[in-house]
C-alpha cells in the first residue's frame, strides 16, 4: 500500500497506526512495538519478540538436551509440571537446542531451561535469558523468578 504525495510526487508507505480501542489493533501495536531483528556477532540474525517479562504470553520453556535420555526427559517433565501450576510454560524436545532457543526467541519467551548431563549429576539446570542470551546454572528446585 503506497501513497503518492500530490505536491512532490514522492511515493512512500504510510507508517501510522490508527488509534482505536479494539483488541485487534491493540495486539497489533504491541506486536509491532516489541518485534526485533537482531544482528549477531557471527553475522547471523535472529528474530526476537522483546515483550517485557510481565507481558510475555509464555514465561518459560523447558528442554531436555537429549530426548532419547529417559532421565533427562523425566527431569525436564518434572520441572515443566512444577512451573505450569503458576506460569504459562512450554515443553519442547524437538530438534536441536539452538533451534529450540530460536523458536522461543521468536515468540518472546523470556527464560529457557535446559536439562543436560550435568543436571542429572548435581541437580542444576541451565537457564538462558532471552534478551542477553546469557546462561546461568541454577539448582532445579530454586527456579523462581
Amino acid at each position: 500500500m503506497q501513497y503518492s504525495d500530490p505536491y512532490t510526487g514522492k511515493r512512500y508507505i504510510p507508517r501510522c497506526i490508527e488509534a482505536s480501542f479494539g483488541l485487534g489493533r491493540t495486539v497489533m501495536v504491541i506486536m509491532l512495538e516489541f518485534y526485533d531483528e537482531e544482528k549477531l556477532e557471527n553475522g547471523e540474525s535472529r528474530v526476537v519478540a522483546r515483550f517485557p517479562k510481565q507481558l510475555a504470553p509464555i514465561k518459560f520453556a523447558v528442554f531436555p538436551l537429549v530426548k532419547k535420555d529417559e532421565k533427562m526427559v523425566q527431569m525436564a517433565h518434572d520441572i515443566y509440571k512444577k512451573l505450569r501450576k503458576d506460569y504459562m510454560v512450554e515443553y519442547d524436545d524437538s530438534g536441536n537446542i539452538g533451534k529450540s532457543y530460536r523458536r522461543q526467541d521468536e515468540i518472546g519467551t523470556p527464560y529457557c531451561i535446559t536439562v543436560d548431563h550435568q543436571s542429572l549429576e548435581d541437580g542444576t539446570v541451565t537457564v538462558r535469558e532471552r534478551d542477553s542470551m546469557k546462561q546461568e546454572r541454577v539448582k532445579a528446585d530454586e527456579i523462581i523468578f
